[in-house]
């Protein structure tokens, strides 16, 4: 009895009519390599720098000044600034009494509020945060009449209502009539404002965070800040003269705290969720003649120490 192996049918049959083959490979272990073509959409593999920067996080936070960005660093525990796309970020996992947030800062160009909108920009472009904080120090105006102490150097306000004081008109004799705007930050981050304050007193009260300072108390209190593009070095300046009596609970003034607010106003006619705000200033100085750049770390390490322990309560 003889064997007979099986016909070998491998190979294209054709019963008539056309046939088109178009990127086709026949036979055994065929392989086909194509050139790319520019007029259909490629598959793009991301490098794992721009996949990190579409990773979304919990806070983004800015600061101003060197020294505000090297205390959030050690109070928050950051990495060191990166370079991405020819911006600076520094990131990390932020341990809190809630459960752990995922936190980004970066330092605007320069002072004022058009840098500071800018830095926003760049945190929601690659980040898109939940949370928007902006951290750093601020000018004292002294003793509120409704509240015991406050604006002495080293306490920190935290702030959820920024009035804007730089709006004027001028008008014959350069007579300056003032406009201002007020803003609040969303309701969800009054409330946690307010209970952080419930859990820790009205003002609450840390230690210093900065050597020569660590057995002294400061406080914190939830207040106002006016915010313009002046830098108020007089205590008779007229700057101080309006906020008091626009409102008597404005413990402070910064550069910057306007355009923030402004930006999320203007931001919130966006389609996807507008991040909530904060404001968390550490006093440096009075805002008067004694100015000066002495207490600059104290001011910031204390302000990034409270942002910190309000981060349960925001997210």
């Amino acid at each position: 009895m003889s064997l007979h192996q099986p016909p070998n049918n491998s190979g294209i049959v054709n019963m008539g009519g056309t046939n088109s083959f178009t990127n086709t490979a026949v036979g055994d272990q065929a392989k086909m390599i194509t050139p790319s073509d520019p007029t259909r959409p490629s598959q793009v593999r991301t490098s794992s720098a721009h996949s990190e920067s579409d990773q979304r996080k919990d806070v983004g936070i800015v600061t101003i000044l060197p020294v505000e960005t090297r205390a959030i660093l050690d109070e928050l525990g950051l990495e060191r600034p990166r370079k991405q796309e020819g911006l600076f970020f520094s990131a990390g996992d932020v341990s809190t009494e809630s459960g752990t947030a995922s936190v980004v800062a970066t330092q605007t160009l320069g002072p004022g509020q058009r840098s500071v909108m800018s830095a926003l920009d760049h945190l929601r472009h690659h980040f898109s945060p939940r949370l928007w904080v902006l951290v750093g120090i601020g000018g004292g105006l002294g003793s509120s009449p409704s509240r015991a102490g406050g604006g002495r150097i080293g306490d920190v306000i935290v702030s959820t209502r920024i009035v804007y004081y730089d709006s004027r008109k001028i008008t014959a004799g350069d007579r300056v009539q003032r406009r201002g705007e007020e803003r609040q930050a969303p309701a969800r981050v009054v409330h946690a404002a307010n209970a952080y304050f419930t859990d820790r007193g009205e003002p609450a009260v840390i230690r210093g965070r900065v050597d020569g300072h660590r057995k002294r108390s400061f406080e914190v209190h939830h207040g106002l800040i006016g915010s313009g593009e002046a830098v108020i070095a007089h205590e008779d300046a007229e700057e101080r003269q309006w906020l008091k009596h626009y409102n008597d609970k404005v413990m402070a003034v910064d550069m910057e705290s306007g355009g923030l607010s402004q930006f999320w106003q203007e931001n919130s006619v966006r389609d996807e969720g507008n991040p909530d705000w904060v404001v968390v200033r550490g006093i440096s100085d009075g805002a008067d003649a004694q100015k000066d750049d002495d207490a600059h770390a104290l001011a910031a390490h204390n302000a990034a120490h409270v942002v910190h322990e309000l981060l349960p309560y925001l997210l």
